[in-house]
Parts: C-alpha cells; structure tokens; sequence
C-alpha cells in the first residue's frame, strides 16, 4: 500500500468513528497531494455532509461525479445529499442518472419511488 493510499484509508477511518475534524484534515491533505483523487473528494464531501457544511458537500461530491462519472455510489451519495437539504428535482435527476448505468441499482430505485 502506498502512502497516500494509508492516508486515505487513515482519513477513512476517522470518519467511521465520527472524528470528522481530523478526517477533514486528512482527506484535504491527501487532496494536496492528489486533488484528482475521486474517493478523497468523495468523503471530504461525506465529512462535510455530516457537519453541516452542505455547500462544501454538494462541491466536493460533485467533484467526485466529474472525477468517476459512472460511480453509482458518488451520483447516490450526491442525490441523497441533495434530498437532505430539499433540492429534490436536482436528486431526482441524479438518482435517475444513476439507473441510467445500473437499471437495478436497490438505493436509486428505492429512493426514486419518494419523488
């Protein structure tokens, strides 16, 4: 495993346990030096979610899609968010996009009967 790959999963780890200021700190730091890292900008965008920080969400999980566009878990995580803060049309679109690449996928398909 590589460095970056340890400071990503370390980063990772802080989160799981909701230690999300220093999660935070590592996700930016591997974003340093990587800022094409998908995953990176996928659970810094997790982390803020979490927080509050919900414009720093939508930036950093829209990074993510554009970084990986046919992950189904970002555009998920990306629709969810939206759904949270009330965006509904953008989350139905991005749900929707998501059964685009995977017709089955259980968490679109589920969330997509709300709208």
């Amino acid at each position: 495993m590589s460095e970056h790959e340890s400071k990503l999963e370390n980063a990772i780890a802080h989160k799981n346990v909701g230690e999300y200021d220093l999660a935070e700190a590592e996700f930016q730091e591997v974003l340093r030096e990587d800022p094409k890292c998908a995953e990176a900008h996928h659970q810094l965008g997790l982390v803020y979610a979490f927080t509050g920080k919900f414009d720093e969400s939508l930036e950093e999980l829209k990074r993510a899609v554009e970084l990986e566009p046919q992950s189904t878990q970002y555009l998920n995580d990306l629709a969810l968010t939206y759904a949270m803060i009330g965006m509904n049309e953008e989350a139905k679109a991005t749900f929707e996009a998501v059964l685009r690449i995977n017709p089955d996928d259980p968490v679109a398909k589920k969330n997509l009967a709300y709208f």
